[in-house]
């Protein structure tokens, strides 16, 4: 069901996101106005909820959103604390509060992460007909460490949201950090797949407009981050994410035609 509240909080976010692109590809962001990073990663994440809600029954919705929050803000945690999972690093104090070691932001980024990676994979399902729910699982995950492909170098490069303790030949992030998104990712889509397989709520027919929103999100992340890079020099990692983007809408694309 379409709320006023829906289309008002993803104006807002659009809004912010807009703004936000512009001042952080001109470097224009203030140290006073720091906190305006973690009100959109908040934001995004919030948006990303309300898609999981509106999408499936409300318990289906609520447990997905609960699972990824705690479950991604427990590793994280775990991989602070002892340096196993996604390799040793420390989030430094101006990603927003904390909980356990952790920003509370990364328990919203997660769910954003989940959400877009799930609708543009879940296509996948209508066309392999043996071990669908694994394909599905395996591509989510693929998505979703390509997000942090763009995500990781820009946040780490040119913001400093993080500092890693040990190197790797991609922009000096460890292996292990990938390594950590694609199982992490696997094993929260292997969940979706369990919630969301069986009735309408797989395709999101109670809800289109957040669907739509999700693919637009998808977009909107990447291109972000994207701007962000090459307008710092980066140039790498923004030419490959533009590369994989472009591939995953024309996979997304190509299944929706299938479908029809």
């Amino acid at each position: 069901m379409e709320t006023n509240f829906d289309r008002r909080i993803f104006q807002f976010f659009t809004i912010w996101y807009v703004i936000g692109v512009f001042l952080l590809s001109f470097s224009l962001v203030p140290p006073w106005l720091e906190w305006a990073n973690v009100v959109f990663l908040i934001t995004s994440g919030v948006v990303s909820m309300l898609f999981f809600y509106r999408s499936s029954s409300k318990l289906s919705g609520i447990f997905a959103i609960a699972v990824i929050f705690i479950l991604s803000m427990a590793i994280e945690s775990f991989g602070v604390h002892t340096g196993l999972f996604f390799g040793e690093y420390t989030y430094l104090g101006d990603f927003g509060p904390k909980v356990a070691g952790v920003p509370i932001t990364i328990g919203f980024a997660w769910v954003m992460v989940m959400a877009v990676s799930h609708v543009m994979a879940s296509g996948i399902i209508s066309i392999v007909p043996k071990l669908p729910g694994l394909v599905y699982a395996l591509y989510g995950a693929i998505i979703a460490v390509s997000l942090d492909l763009i995500i990781d170098p820009v946040a780490y490069e040119v913001k400093q949201y993080w500092v890693w303790h040990e190197s790797g030949l991609y922009y000096g992030i460890p292996f292990s950090n990938f390594l950590g998104w694609f199982i992490l990712s696997f094993i929260l889509h292997l969940v979706l797949y369990a919630l969301f397989s069986r009735g309408t709520s797989w395709t999101n027919r109670r809800s289109r407009p957040w669907k739509n929103r999700m693919i637009w999100l998808f977009g909107m992340m990447n291109g972000m981050f994207i701007i962000v890079a090459f307008a710092h020099g980066l140039m790498l990692a923004p030419v490959l994410s533009l590369s994989l983007t472009a591939v995953y809408y024309g996979i997304y694309y190509i299944m929706k035609g299938g479908r029809k």
